[in-house]
């Protein structure tokens, strides 16, 4: 990329529509027009949301977009209480807040990901923010200080999701940070939990003492693991091809790049990388359950998908040699060769370290989830050059809740019963079949297609190795093509961005 090496690349955040100078140029049928087109717009955009949308949500922040059919609906429903109806509204005016950090877990497999959307409520962020305001711990989205550490994709999950955010608090900011403040304080993970589905909870909240200490920006690193069966992979081939990975590299043939939102930066830390048997006493057998540990700085988009993709391949014998250390020679190989990503089930952000001080100033905004990179931002290890030498940590230590966790771990072992069950009677159905196969024909192999289902299903006749495929465009091809679709700008380091 040596034409823009010394260039920043930055999205054009233009206004969205004609000016009101361009619309008074219009004639009178130019006018018509425009006011018909987005008339046919906004009735597809109704028809997606109608779809989408459940009854509930029609009824409630989306009605003034349903509103004959929403009053149809409300009329059908019986009357309330005087008291619910007379419900006061919460005074913000008087309110405390404090600046936190909470450990969110969920299991994603139900939910379209962690981030919200506009065509969907069914996002973990949407349910979350729901609880939040249910509980009249924050005002609002736009007044909380909201940052999230990771942002995962649809079905993937989480064990140690972290967001920072300012929440009502019932004491004074001056006393916020004594130890009796703690114990007295709200009870934040109690609260939520009770208003929130039992496959999101809320696990554990930490005081900050730093107003703008951000999970986002003061992450340094982030570990995902990716569940999977041994099948017929060769583990150690795997364990080996890990090594390669672990390096400060250029990871774009390891991902989806996402150009068009402004990510020209494919650099990231890999810290770590290794595949791990997840029970000691496993049997040898295609059954047994591994996972691949990846810790990093930041993630691309599907990126930790695209390695697992890779690994497969490797596991599976039909690479000769690990493509690895070639795919990321972007030098020799500037185009990504098609290939599919792992599914996102399996994948688990498992585990978030932060540093102690944060290196933000009071005076940056607060708000940090608006174009946001996919996955994980990159965060630049520096040090606050406006903190004292000896000054103290903003992380204090997290706060946890006896009755909170027994409640969590019940929820949890109910969630472990149903899909325990399912799996062992599926086991027994196949040791059934896999007797019969043994008996009836002695077929020289065993099938062993545990691992084609994290392939996306596919299953070529006539495999071909990554680097004789078919390549994606070029890094370079993409940033000239939403260039000219002013879709990006292109401006020299010395301009104001």
């Amino acid at each position: 990329m040596s034409a823009t090496n010394d260039k920043k690349i930055v999205i054009n955040k233009r206004l969205k529509g004609m000016p009101r100078e361009a619309l008074e140029k219009l004639t009178q049928t130019e006018l018509i027009d425009k006011v018909v087109q987005l008339e046919a717009y906004n009735f597809q955009l109704r028809n997606l949301l109608q779809k989408k949308l459940t009854e509930q949500d029609k009824l409630g922040e989306y009605s003034v977009l349903f509103g004959n059919e929403a009053e149809d609906r409300v009329t059908q429903v019986p009357k309330t209480s005087s008291k619910v109806q007379k419900q006061r509204k919460f005074d913000w005016s008087s309110a405390h807040k404090r600046h936190v950090l909470l450990k969110i877990t969920y299991f994603g497999w139900d939910y379209q990901g962690f981030a919200c959307q506009e065509d969907s409520n069914d996002t973990i962020e949407a349910n979350l923010f729901r609880a939040l305001t249910r509980t009249c711990l924050i005002e609002s989205r736009a007044t909380s200080n909201y940052h999230r550490c990771g942002r995962t994709d649809k079905e993937v999950s989480a064990f140690c999701q972290v967001i920072s955010i300012d929440l009502r608090s019932k004491h004074p900011p001056e006393s916020q940070l004594d130890p009796t403040a703690f114990s007295t304080e709200i009870d934040y993970c109690g609260l939520l939990n009770r208003v929130l589905p039992k496959n999101i909870q809320c696990v554990a909240w930490m005081p900050l003492r730093s107003p703008v200490y951000s999970a986002r920006f003061d992450c340094v690193s982030r570990s995902y693991r990716y569940y999977f069966p041994k099948g017929d992979l060769d583990i150690n081939a795997m364990s080996q091809a890990c090594d390669l990975l672990v390096r400060h590299a250029d990871f774009r043939n390891f991902c989806k790049m996402d150009v068009h939102n402004g990510v020209t930066n494919y650099m990231r830390n890999l810290q770590s990388a290794r595949v791990e048997a997840c029970n000691e006493n496993h049997n040898n057998s295609g059954y047994d359950m591994y996972y691949l540990e990846i810790q990093a700085n930041a993630f691309l988009w599907h990126q930790i998908r695209c390695i697992m993709a890779v690994l497969l391949l490797v596991g599976q014998k039909k690479e000769q040699t690990p493509p690895i250390s070639k795919m990321l020679d972007v030098g020799a190989n500037p185009c990504k060769p098609q290939y599919t990503p792992a599914i996102g089930l399996p994948l688990n952000l498992f585990r978030c370290d932060f540093r102690d001080q944060t290196t933000r100033s009071v005076n940056q905004p607060g708000s940090g989830d608006a174009n946001e990179e996919p996955m994980d931002t990159v965060t630049e290890e520096t040090d606050n050059i406006n903190a004292p030498e000896h000054s103290e940590r903003d992380l204090t230590t997290w706060i946890y809740n006896e009755e909170n966790l027994q409640k969590l771990i019940e929820n949890t072992q109910c969630e472990w019963t149903q899909f325990s069950v399912k799996s062992t009677m599926i086991r027994n159905v196949l040791q059934q079949l896999e007797a019969l196969l043994e008996e009836n024909f002695k077929p020289k192999e065993k099938v062993q297609a545990q691992v084609i289902l994290l392939q996306d299903s596919v299953k070529p006749r006539q495999y071909q190795p990554l680097l004789e495929r078919k390549r994606c465009e070029s890094l370079e091809n993409r940033i000239e093509h939403f260039v000219k679709k002013q879709r990006l700008i292109v401006k020299n380091d010395t301009e104001t961005v």
